[in-house]
Formats: structure tokens, sequence, C-alpha cells
């Protein structure tokens, strides 16, 4: 009996399956891969050192006029996002994620992670988008004039 004239009980793989099923694969492994982000640092934006505000040295100094409204900045090496969420009104937070513990990336209307997505208010830091399960903690924030000093 020739080999390749045998019944059997499937039909063999045809060439279109096996390229589809290829590509599906690797979409998947593309959609997977994009997922894990774990232990990679998210792009900031370079902003101003923290200032010392006297003592012993811990505090952030900033200026109003660099805060925009309904908007805010977030300043790394102090650890501190800093929001205007109405003019003349300044709330300062934690910025480090309470989901996985990595630095917010960007400040729009929210105070936004781009490593899992998830968003928070700028005007009470409580999660607007989870994955994070808690809110970001407040710190205090002092105006005197121009100049925002938080601790």
């Amino acid at each position: 009996m020739n080999p390749y004239n045998r019944p059997t009980d499937s039909l063999p793989i045809s060439r279109r399956t096996v390229i589809m099923s290829t590509g599906l694969a690797a979409a998947a492994l593309a959609g997977l891969s994009s997922c894990t982000t774990y232990g990679s640092t998210p792009v900031t934006e370079p902003s101003a050192p923290a200032e010392g505000s006297g003592g012993s040295g811990q505090g952030l100094s900033a200026k109003a006029a660099d805060i925009p409204v309904g908007g805010g900045k977030i300043f790394p090496d102090a650890q501190t996002v800093i929001t205007q969420p109405e003019q003349g009104e300044f709330k300062a937070f934690d910025s480090i994620c309470t989901h996985q513990a990595c630095p917010v990336a960007s400040v729009t209307d929210t105070i936004n992670c781009d490593c899992h997505g998830s968003k928070y208010s700028i005007t009470d830091g409580s999660v607007v988008n989870p994955p994070a399960p808690n809110p970001l903690p407040a710190k205090t924030i002092k105006v005197d004039g121009d100049t925002l000093t938080v601790t």
C-alpha cells in the first residue's frame, strides 16, 4: 500500500490553516507581551529638581504659575504631583500608583499611570479608573503668593 494513498481518519492540515494559526498565535503573543510591563520604568517628563523648604531639606517648592488650571505637574524627584483643579485651588498627592507602585506618568484632567492604566482625580486623588485599589495619598500644600510648598 502506498503511504500517500491510504485512507485516514482526518484530513491533512491545509496551508491556509497553518498560516491562519501562525498569524493568530503571533497576534496573541504580541497582545500578551504588551500587557506585561512589570519592572519597566515609565517615561516621565523632566522636571525641576525638588527644592528644599528649609529645615532638614524635606519638602518641595514650586511656582503656582507652573501648575496648569485643570491639570497638574509631576515632580518625580520629590514623588509628588501638584494639581490645580480650579483657578487658585492647589492640591498635592504622592505620585506613586497604589496598584503596582509605578510612578504616575502624566497629568491631564486626571493623574495617569501608564503601567496598567490607572487614573486618579486631580481634585481629591480618588481612583477614577482601576486597577488602582486606593486613592493617591494627599500631601500638605501651603500657598504663599506664587510659591507652593509641599510637605
